[in-house]
């Protein structure tokens, strides 16, 4: 679980909260319409711009970006090296054993692949479309969440217009146009703390995830594939830290 996006999103309401008690009149901030305006024209947006699916699934998408299992570098590399080892020493077919202490369907799924005496080709061929249907749904998620981070300002800026248009109605009360442009202003207000507090960061959160979890699953395939070779340990090490920048590969050395 990243904390940190838990942590982050309450202390921005927390900061921003306080912000508005220690100013006074706290009470102004708080009104329904606005609310309404601003959240429910962003939620009708999407759900005219992406498929109804698509659009029910922003819970999960927002739990994705709470919730990742994204194996270290340091750990799949080891492990790969530890296969290598007993493939070569003791068969492919001496692997089957490890597949259940693998919480990884991918990794659990390749690695069946290579007990069951399938080549490295025909591993990439069938676990390299699993990852670029893992990217371009990330990718969808993404955008789905930078629509709504872009929806809600415009939205917010459409009841400012709709609070002026009923505040230049009633100009004859000159006494009531102060409170009804802080009115005005709120759905602003709104639109740009939901979409620069949450939906934004959310987003850049979920792209950050995607590629990481792309590139473990991309480690996973070309370690699986250096064992369905016969590549000794080494060889397997090698081939698995070109995927960590020159400075860590030190860090995640496996011991062979």
């Amino acid at each position: 679980m990243d904390i940190a996006t838990i942590v982050g999103i309450l202390f921005g309401f927390i900061v921003i909260t306080t912000a508005i008690v220690s100013g006074g009149g706290w009470q102004v901030f708080i009104n329904l319409p606005s609310l309404a305006i601003t959240v429910g024209g962003m939620l009708c947006a999407t759900m005219i711009h992406f498929s109804l699916p698509q659009f029910l699934s922003i819970f999960s998408i927002i739990r994705k970006t709470i919730v990742a299992k994204i194996p270290s570098q340091s750990e799949l590399i080891q492990k790969m090296v530890n296969f290598s080892a007993i493939s070569r020493r003791d068969g492919a077919l001496a692997l089957e054993q490890e597949i259940p202490k693998i919480d990884n369907s991918f990794f659990a799924r390749g690695l069946q692949m290579l007990v069951d005496g399938q080549d490295s080709e025909d591993i990439k061929q069938m676990l390299r479309p699993e990852i670029e249907y893992l990217q371009e749904r990330h990718e969808r998620g993404k955008k789905i969440l930078e629509f709504m981070g872009s929806a809600a300002p415009a939205f917010g800026m459409i009841g400012t217009l709709i609070g002026l248009i009923q505040m230049l109605r009633n100009l004859e009360s000159p006494e009531s146009i102060g409170s009804g442009m802080a009115v005005a202003l709120l759905t602003t207000f709104y639109g740009a703390m939901t979409a620069n507090l949450v939906f934004i960061p959310l987003a850049g959160k979920l792209g950050i995830y995607s590629q990481q979890e792309s590139t473990a699953m991309e480690m996973m395939l070309q370690g699986i594939c250096a064992v369905a070779q016969g590549d000794n340990p080494t060889m397997v090490r090698e081939k698995m830290q070109v995927f960590v920048s020159q400075s860590r590969r030190q860090e995640v050395k496996a011991t062979v």
